[in-house]
This record gives structure tokens, sequence and C-alpha cells, in this order.
């Protein structure tokens, strides 16, 4: 018996501190709660992040959390996070654009294309944002 309490100690030593310190949390949080309690959010974002950088199973096991419920959750916080971001480039390193086709679709399906030769990216700036502000 002694072995396997060495073997779970071991376990514990190679487990990544971040997951390590979410154990304790969860372990914490379940020995202060009511029976039937259902786990906070701040627990279940801790446990997606988690398990978005080491796995899903990995996380799961460590944390005693349900495999297909972490699952669920991570699949639909990274389907939210997939949202188009804005890239803004620097101006100071690109001075003017020699050649450029820039494709643009709205959330309805409109779609249109713009070839540009030799523009200024101050231009090109202000071309977009009359673009995009006009109604």
């Amino acid at each position: 018996m002694r072995s396997v309490k060495n073997n779970e100690n071991n376990d514990s030593n190679q487990l990544p501190s971040q997951l390590r310190r979410a154990a304790e949390r969860f372990h914490r949080w379940r020995s202060m709660r009511r029976r039937g309690t259902a786990i906070p959010e701040s627990l279940w974002r801790l446990a997606t992040q988690l398990a978005a950088s080491y796995g899903v199973c990995k996380t799961a096991s460590t944390l005693k959390l349900d495999y297909y419920s972490l699952k669920k959750r991570l699949s639909e916080s990274t389907s939210a996070g997939d949202a188009t971001t804005f890239l803004e480039l620097p101006s100071s390193s690109l001075a003017t654009a020699g050649e450029c086709i820039i494709d643009c679709q709205n959330s309805l399906g409109a779609r249109m294309r713009i070839q540009l030769k030799g523009v200024a990216l101050s231009e090109l700036a202000a071309l977009g944002r009359s673009l995009w502000s006009a109604e």
C-alpha cells in the first residue's frame, strides 16, 4: 500500500504547476460546498483554459471532472472565440502599398474586391474607414 501512495505523490509532482494549483482549487471548493451545488463558472473557465493547453483527458482526470462536460464547454468557448479580428499594420514599416487586393464580405454575404496599386497606407486607411462607416 505504501508504494501506491508514493506513486500518487510522484504523479502529482509530475503535473504542470497550473494543473496542480487548479486541482487544489477544485479540492478546496468541493470540501466547502453543499452537496448538489453546481461548479462555479470561474472554475469552469479555469478548467477550459487548462484543457486548451493540456488536453481534455488530462485536465478532466486531474480536476475530477466529467470528460464530456469539459469537452463541450471547451468547444463552446473556442467557437465563441472564432470571431474575425482586426489587425493594424504599423504605418512606419509600410509607407506605400505596391499593390494589394482587399476582399471584403459583410454578415449578409455581400462581397467586394478592391485592387489598388501605389496607394499610400494613409489613403488606404481612409478608404477603409469610409467603406465601413457607409450605411
